[in-house]
């Protein structure tokens, strides 16, 4: 081997090794807590400095320095983060959601903080801990990665470690301490934080910002290892290093020369797209927080307020203005996180990417150097940078299609950091671009006016996309994906519009900025940018332009008004403060106000005191026919009527207020209630006509008859809730088999039409699988599925859902940012047929047509939010309905009801298939059961032979 060779070699060591601790840290971290800690990074970064300050600020020996700096600060850093930021979280759930967001907040914080104290320049004396020598390095690695896998493998305390990150709060029950297995996992991945930092420092910039990034792009080698195996890690970190080091001998002369120059230097750049976009995702949960309710419109002359404080710079002069017109400019910006963000739920911390291409576009074009493209004016340049930015949303929408949570964290980033480093950062992108503003708004006030323009522009763009079908579809998705899906929206295609918006957005903000600075600054557009805006618009409000706006203001004004760092200091402890607040600032703040406020005296309204008066008179001695119990009619004008449960059983006192009804049904009343001013009450109540609203609504409990205020009185006949016809649904040899195990096992079963169709079975049998299988979440590995003769194996959920198949879920699937009538609306506009009547056919035929349809989903009972789903796929005309513990949480009431609607569908025409426990169900609901063991069906037949058989056996 050459002299050069093995210097390389041992170069590349040198920086694997380090790249390796990270790797080892990320991963315990990761299997300790479930948590990829995005401010690993930072905290490298904070304990170089403390290094540095103890020994170059203060004097003292390096051994001892380092022994404070790395066996003191660094653990105390980790267990402090476990027990005031992350640990609260788990409290709530160990949500993915609010953990990222806590880790960003962390990263965010510690970098703003670090600027604080210690400025935003570059230093070069960080003291040497280790020589350049990559023995030393290389040996710790090791040795961390032996000890922690004997640790995890042979000790009680790994033990520990498994069953926590295996299912916490089983752990817990087991007599394990899952907070100091937590605690120890985060002191210990503090610890190889920090002994990274000291390592790198020396060798690299040390700065707050060129350092954090730096670690984390090292986040590669953990992706990799599917942040699980140690060794994996630490020999793909040496793998790369030493690569990365043997590309420097190549010298290629003419067009590759830039490029490959690029790739030597940033090769963990090309393995954290690589791992991130290729290899299988870690994280498969959702990664936003989810709204708990209809968001709250904006209280009175907040937006009067907003637009007056806008248009106050206009009365600016000098730096002041200058300063001003970099707000509606990072306003646009984040704009578009509220589209993908907020609006679409899907994470992206790759939007300074899309910035930072519009600000270069831009430019390029303005100048005529974009190659194939002529020189153009400045504002016809900024449109077609937009136009060319937009379909390169696609690099991190494409993979959002099959990516969530963590995965989809990590794949944004990764585009995010990739672009920076290979377009940003290249001499033949940059080198002498210059960036003007349009002719006639050269000075900062007409300029400022433009941007005003723009910000309008982008306000209407993103206000469009709140509103009607496209609203209603992208909450569905961010609320609940699976049960958007469900519902008919075509998620991928709407995941796609959603990252294509919001680069667009992001291109305009970028070039707007570009040209408010008059240059492309490849600094205002790097990762940590994106990590920061992101932060900025979760914590502030990630479905309020409002918030955005105001966000931009923050970050802009903080940090021109005071030194570098205020605004990510406090957007930092914003989000690290999401455990301890999970609703966010706005409406933390609004209950604390409202707890101030004395309560008001409540008040009876003219039409409340005749109706109490009413209510006094019936229940005085022999001034009415008596109480229901009693035998008479016990009837009370109930259009001031409490709220009723979803699907009561007829109980006195449930339906409406007492003495408010006609009787209970089951003691022969008709359990009648005049809806001009009740809440809503059961439609479907057990035994009775069950009737609320103005059209008439019943299900027999005798028969299987349903009637709705449709054409022909069919409630699905001809336009009606589910249109009838065709072939049934049919699954034929259906296989499934998981990491070995066979789920399915050749199952063959018809769900014919006008037949309720039941599968019964233990835990484990197959039962969810199947199920999945036939509604198009998960497709066989062999089989085929039928619908009305046609293969629909390799359809996605929604395109059965399309096709008529519609499905409701064992754990609830509405969408608690949307409204009853919203939720079945959804299910109405994407469904099998646009029936503009089908969604209040639907609310009727379940009782959710009175004032419970103007309700938010959030916080209503279990039994009106199966009524809701039920109405919701029944909105959509289904030809097939399929339901997946359809009384999980009902009570015996509500059992019966829902048993006599699903009968009376069936009877008009539709196919049901029911997977269900309750075999008391099943044997008053089933023509046909199937029972199933291991995977494979058992037994079929009627539901009385085949359940008395079961019985039995």
């Amino acid at each position: 081997m050459s002299s050069l060779t093995w210097d390389l070699t041992l170069a590349g060591l040198s920086v694997g090794g380090a790249a390796a601790l990270t790797g080892i840290g990320l991963i315990v971290t990761y299997r300790a807590t479930g948590v990829l800690n995005f401010a690993h990074g930072a905290i490298a970064m904070v304990c170089a400095y403390l290094l540095r300050q103890f020994t170059v600020g203060w004097g003292w020996p390096l051994a001892l320095g380092a022994s404070v700096t790395l066996l003191v600060v660094a653990p105390a850093i980790g267990m402090a983060l476990e027990r005031f930021v992350f640990r609260p979280l788990s409290l709530l759930g160990g949500d993915p959601a609010r953990t990222l967001v806590a880790s960003i907040g962390v990263f965010v914080l510690l970098v703003g903080g670090a600027a604080l104290v210690w400025g935003t320049g570059a230093r070069a004396d960080a003291p040497t801990l280790v020589s350049a020598d990559p023995w030393g390095q290389l040996a710790v690695a090791v040795a961390l990665a032996a000890g922690v896998g004997a640790v995890t493998r042979w000790t009680r305390f790994g033990t520990e470690l498994r069953a926590v990150v295996d299912d916490r709060p089983l752990a817990v029950l087991g007599g394990i301490d899952a907070d100091r297995v937590a605690a120890a996992g985060w002191a210990f991945g503090s610890f190889t934080a920090g002994l990274t930092g000291v390592l790198l420092a020396p060798y690299v910039r040390l700065d707050p910002y060129g350092l954090p990034l730096l670690v984390i792009e090292v986040m590669a080698v953990a992706v990799a290892a599917r942040m699980r195996s140690l060794p994996v890690a630490v020999l793909v970190a040496l793998g790369i290093g030493v690569a990365q080091s043997q590309l420097t001998r190549l010298h290629p002369s003419g067009w590759a020369e830039p490029l490959l120059e690029a790739v030597g230097a940033n090769l963990f750049v090309v393995a954290l797209l690589v791992a991130a976009l290729v290899l299988p995702g870690v994280g498969g949960r959702d990664a936003l927080p989810r709204p708990a309710t209809v968001r709250r419109p904006a209280p009175p002359g907040v937006r009067a307020v907003a637009v007056v404080l806008f248009l106050l710079p206009l009365g600016f002069a000098g730096s002041d203005l200058s300063t001003a017109v970099q707000v509606p400019a990072l306003g646009v910006v984040l704009l578009s996180l509220v589209v993908v963000t907020g609006r679409g739920g899907q994470i992206s911390l790759g939007q300074a990417a899309y910035a930072g291409l519009g600000a270069l576009f831009t430019a390029l074009l303005a100048a005529g150097r974009f190659p194939g493209l002529p020189r153009l004016p400045e504002l016809a340049a900024l449109g077609a940078a937009v136009l060319l930015v937009a379909p390169l949303g696609l690099l991190t929408g494409w993979p959002a299609i099959k990516r969530h949570g963590l995965a989809l964290a990590v794949a944004t980033f990764a585009v995010g950091v990739g672009v920076s480093r290979f377009v940003f950062e290249q001499p033949y992108a940059v080198t002498g671009l210059s960036l003007d503003r349009p002719a006639g708004f050269g000075g900062d006030r007409a300029y400022y006016v433009l941007e005003l323009v723009l910000l309008a522009v982008a306000l209407f763009a993103a206000h469009t996309l709140r509103r009607g079908r496209t609203g209603r579809a992208l909450a569905a998705m961010r609320d609940h994906e699976a049960g958007a899906s469900a519902a008919g929206v075509r998620v991928p295609a709407l995941k796609l519009t959603a990252f294509v918006a919001g680069a667009a957005l992001a291109a305009l903000g970028g070039g707007m900025l570009g040209m408010g600075l008059r240059a492309f600054d490849a600094t205002e557009y790097d990762p940590v940018r994106s990590l920061l805006w992101f932060a900025a618009v979760v914590v502030l409000g990630a479905d309020s332009v409002l918030g955005a706006l105001v966000a931009a203001a923050l970050l802009v004004g903080l940090d021109a008004g005071a030194r570098g760092g205020v605004a990510a200091a406090l957007i930092g402890l914003l989000a690290v403060l999401v455990g301890r607040f999970p609703e966010g600032p706005y409406e933390t703040l609004r209950t604390a106000l409202s707890r101030l406020r004395p309560a008001p005296r409540a008040t009876l309204t003219p039409l409340g005191t005749r109706v109490r008066h009413r209510l006094r008179t019936a229940g005085a001695p022999g001034a009415g026919a008596g109480t229901p119990e009693e035998g008479g009619t016990g009837r009370a004008d109930d259009r001031a009527a409490q709220p009723s449960d979803a699907m009561t059983a007829g109980a006195p006192g449930q339906g409406t207020r007492p003495g408010a009804g006609a009787g209970t049904p089951e003691e022969g009343g008709t359990g009648r209630a005049d809806d001009r001013g009740a809440q809503p009450s059961d439609a479907v109540a057990a035994g009775g006509t069950g009737r609320t609203g103005s059209g008439p609504v019943a299900v027999e409990s005798g028969g299987h008859r349903a009637t709705g205020p449709g054409a022909g009185g069919r409630a699905g006949g001809s336009g009606g809730v589910g249109g009838r016809g065709g072939r049934p649904l049919e699954g034929r040899g259906l296989r499934v088999v998981h990491d070995g195990f066979t789920a399915l096992d050749g199952v063959t079963l018809d769900v014919p039409a006008g037949r309720v169709t039941a599968v019964v079975g233990p835990n484990g049998a197959g039962k969810s699988t199947l199920f999945h299988c036939l509604a198009g979440t998960l497709r066989p590995s062999d089989g085929q599925v039928l619908l009305g003769g046609r293969d629909i194996t390799r359809l996605a959920a929604h395109a059965r859902t399309r096709l008529g198949i519609a499905r409701t879920f064992q754990e609830l699937a509405v969408f608690p940012s949307l409204t009853v009538a919203e939720n079945v609306r959804v299910g109405a506009e994407q469904g099998r047929t646009a029936d503009p009547g089908a969604m209040e056919r639907a609310l009727r035929l379940l009782g959710l047509d009175g004032p419970v349809r103007s309700l938010p989903a959030a916080g209503l009972p279990t039994g009106t939010l199966r009524r809701v789903e039920l109405a919701r796929a029944l909105a959509g005309s289904p030809r097939v309905l399929l339901l997946d513990e359809p009384a999980a949480g009902l009570d015996t009431g509500e059992v019966a009801a829902l048993a006599r609607v699903l009968r009376a569908l069936a009877a008009d025409g539709t196919a049901l298939l029911v997977v269900e426990h309750d075999l008391d169900l099943v044997a008053g609901l089933a023509h046909t059961v199937h029972v199933m063991t291991a995977g494979r069906i058992v037994a079929s037949g009627p539901a009385d032979r085949v359940l008395d058989a079961r019985a039995g056996g």
